[in-house]
């Protein structure tokens, strides 16, 4: 396992991973998302945005996670130690329960 990714290449049902630096470099990189500095760019300003995101008046505890659900697929990303790890998985809807 490399000290970059620490395991996010192993996670279940992953199709992709980046990881980068505070600056938006990518540190390593995998899967479908492999080398995709115009994707780690788009996330990098993504989470700068939603961290400057006060959810209350008193609330200043730092953004460490954001998931992006679409149909077929989501990423989850998690921002730790100046480090941002993008994982890009698999997602199957759960069906609403009909009552």
């Amino acid at each position: 396992m490399s000290t970059i990714t620490q395991g996010i290449d192993r996670i279940p049902d992953s199709l992709g991973f980046l990881v980068l630096n505070e600056d938006g470099a990518v540190l390593g990189s995998g899967g479908e998302l492999e080398n995709d500095e115009v994707k780690a760019d788009i996330f990098m300003n993504l989470i700068q945005k939603a961290a400057k995101i006060q959810m209350s008046a008193d609330d200043r505890t730092p953004l460490k996670r954001l998931s992006i659900m679409y149909d077929n697929f989501m990423y989850v990303i998690t921002a730790t130690s100046g480090q941002v790890y993008i994982c890009k998985r698999h997602h199957i809807p759960t069906e609403p329960a009909n009552v």
